[in-house]
């Protein structure tokens, strides 16, 4: 009980040149950030949460809560790091509607990495920077990572995809500093080795071509909990194992004895839309064994790291065996890139081998956003920085005690400048007042 009201105490002390309690403000926050809830909608929560209980609380407006949210990510994003050799740098680019792109940088030290058999979360990053553009080539990145430098020193290792301006701006960068390393990250090597392998492959175009017509044919009838998954339009080949497992499991649908009287399905309507996929049979076993590989590579990469030999324990993992020519050179293949990552480590060193937690940062940082996305950059983009690291009552104290709005607003302003949206307002306003002229010229001509 206690304790309880020790926590209800917070709801009574008011930061200085605050409106609001510090337990509205981290009630607030956790809802966004831990529940992703929606700004509107975590308002709403606590309108209901305080009607419910009878708590004489009063409700910050969506409004409040997003300057909360902004001058937190400002505060994670701006405060002092420990400048040491071991750090490891994540970095990827966001990209929002209109010509706009924003290369993002996360990082934790070596030392903390997560024990084997486990991943990064986003608690364990720190937002190191972010840096708005609108045109970025290798040249920029790698000035963009010098920049970064101030802020933690050189790095230990640089992980990340292989855009073609991140990769060639990390080169550079390498070469300047040789205690750099830069490691491809495993989730993107893997969908590369698939496309090398599929794109030109005759039978896996016709099978995608054939799921997809089927998609649009049963979607809407008695047969849709057997649709084929949605096919992506990027990176379409990073959920190739999703549409080869659901065409395996549908075979084993298919091949049971009492198939005609199952009760949930018409067999004639299955015989019609479904009876493709036996002709693709020996190619799906082929198919299923290329992803076993792949995806157990990646596993064992995103759970273990890099360290040195590490692609020998990859050879004793079980079911990465393969039995067919196309999946023995690709096994040969992962093995072989494995090594050579591996080559970068220092004995008994592990570095990062996944950059999964910056595409979950940047996908939660879209989802808060919604329809916003359409709008390009906004100030939302100070969200991505308060997702990221430790949220405690104490960081939230500093962040607002620190941080004042109006920093915030100089920071958009500096870095991003003029949204889409208020560019649209700009046009769409002039057009209405240009309406509204030509109205009345035509009212006093008539």
């Amino acid at each position: 009980m206690k304790n309880e009201l020790g926590d209800l105490e917070k709801f009574w002390q008011v930061p200085s040149y605050h409106t609001y309690s510090l337990g509205h403000i981290h009630l607030y926050l956790l809802l966004v950030l831990s529940s992703s809830t929606s700004l509107r909608a975590a308002s709403r929560v606590i309108e209901l949460v305080s009607g419910f209980f009878h708590l004489p609380l009063s409700v910050p407006s969506w409004y409040t809560g997003r300057l909360w949210l902004l001058r937190l990510g400002y505060y994670k994003l701006t405060r002092k790091k420990q400048k040491a050799a071991d750090w490891i740098w994540i970095i990827d680019h966001t990209i929002q509607w209109g010509s706009e792109k924003c290369l993002v940088i996360l990082g934790l030290r070596q030392k903390d990495l997560p024990v084997a058999e486990t991943i990064l979360n986003h608690e364990d990053v720190e937002p190191i920077a972010m840096f708005p553009v609108t045109s970025s080539n290798g040249q920029i990145v790698y000035e963009q990572l010098e920049q970064a430098v101030e802020y933690t020193g050189v790095p230990k290792e640089i992980i990340s995809d292989h855009g073609s301006d991140l990769k060639k701006g990390i080169e550079i960068f390498c070469q300047q500093h040789r205690q750099t390393c830069h490691i491809y990250d495993i989730k993107h090597k893997m969908a590369a080795i698939l496309k090398r392998e599929l794109k030109d492959d005759p039978d896996w175009n016709e099978f995608v071509k054939l799921a997809n017509e089927t998609r649009r044919k049963v979607q809407q009838t008695s047969l849709a909990a057997l649709a084929p998954p949605n096919q992506r339009s990027k990176s379409r080949y990073m959920n190739v194992d999703k549409l080869v497992k659901w065409a395996m499991q549908v075979l084993c649908f298919l091949d049971q004895p009492n198939l005609e009287v199952n009760q949930d399905f018409d067999a004639q309507q299955i015989e019609a839309k479904l009876s493709w996929l036996a002709e693709f049979r020996p190619q799906l076993l082929q198919w299923h064994e290329m992803v076993q590989l792949v995806k157990l590579a990646e596993s064992f990469i995103k759970f273990n790291g890099i360290y040195r030999d590490c692609h020998i324990d990859l050879m004793q993992v079980e079911g990465f065996e393969a039995y067919r020519i196309k999946t023995i050179r690709v096994r040969e293949e992962l093995l072989e890139f494995i090594a050579q990552q591996s080559e970068q480590a220092e004995p008994n060193e592990r570095l990062l081998g996944s950059s999964e937690v910056i595409e979950s940062v940047i996908g939660k940082l879209k989802n808060m956003e919604s329809v916003q996305n359409k709008s390009g950059f906004t100030g939302l983009l100070l969200s991505l920085a308060a997702i990221v690291s430790k949220t405690t009552e104490d960081v939230i104290q500093k962040a607002m005690k620190s941080v004042p709005t109006k920093r915030v607003r100089e920071w958009f302003k500096q870095n991003i400048g003029k949204s889409l949206q208020s560019s649209r307002k700009e046009v769409f306003g002039s057009l209405k007042k240009a309406e509204q002229k030509w109205d009345e010229k035509q009212w006093a001509f008539e």
